[in-house]
């Protein structure tokens, strides 16, 4: 099933099912958890383009310009800023980032390996744009390999953010696919709740980025009102 909206953003329905999260290649992507996605969804074909963003926002404010790269220099709140605006022009609520659960779900479709295709850095390249052959910018969605459930750019090319808070570990994660919303100190001390400062997670890894942090487990955070040149995001649309 595929969905276009008012702004010509394609989706694809994403089913639900249970997958295993996380890895052991790092302290911060583990320990491996069984998710369960109750529920289908549909989630962005590709990245927000520059195209759709000035449709809803007005201007691009992105360092690379073109229409069909993906927008980036947008923080967590701008995204969220353009959540708003979309589902005030489509008179509806169902737009959302996607949950950090759902995010790697979807970018796995299905697979337990590193990648959407296999364990092996040298076939990134026919997936992802990193820095083997990004030539040091972003490029236009879609141009590489989608994964087995139709998804492009879900390595690569941009970093992309989620509804979640930034936590150390998976310690203590939802089990349900929900977004993990409070942000706690190490320690465990809780430290505010969708506070200004709170730092937000990003997937996927980026044009400029080694091989390893495109991997579908990798995660990084950023604070909510920074902006990077390597960070954008795409919507998931409620069912």
């Amino acid at each position: 099933m595929k969905f276009a909206n008012s702004i010509c953003m394609e989706f694809v329905k994403i089913p639900a099912g249970v997958f295993l999260m996380g890895s052991n290649e790092s302290t911060t992507e583990g320990p491996i958890h069984k998710v369960t996605i109750r529920k289908p969804f549909l989630l962005g074909k590709y990245p927000v383009t520059q195209e759709q963003w000035k449709a809803v926002m007005g201007n691009s404010p992105s360092r690379f310009k073109g229409d069909e790269l993906p927008v980036e220099q947008v923080s967590w709140n701008d995204a969220l800023e353009f959540i708003k605006k979309l589902n005030q022009i489509e008179e509806t609520e169902e737009y959302h980032l996607p949950s950090e659960a759902e995010w790697e779900y979807a970018c796995r479709a299905g697979a337990t390996n590193r990648y959407c295709f296999g364990d092996e850095d040298s076939e990134l390249e026919d997936y992802a744009w990193y820095n083997e052959n990004s030539g040091g910018e972003t490029q236009p969605v879609g141009q590489r390999k989608p994964n087995f459930w139709g998804l492009h750019d879900m390595h690569g090319n941009i970093w992309e953010w989620v509804q979640d808070c930034w936590h150390e570990n998976y310690n203590k994660a939802p089990s349900d696919g929900s977004a993990w919303e409070n942000f706690r100190e190490k320690g465990g001390n809780e430290m505010r709740r969708n506070g200004e400062n709170s730092s937000r997670v990003k997937r996927g890894g980026g044009w400029y980025q080694y091989a390893r942090f495109c991997r579908s487990a990798s995660r990084n955070c950023g604070c909510t009102g920074s902006r990077y040149g390597y960070v954008g995001f795409r919507l998931l649309r409620i069912l």
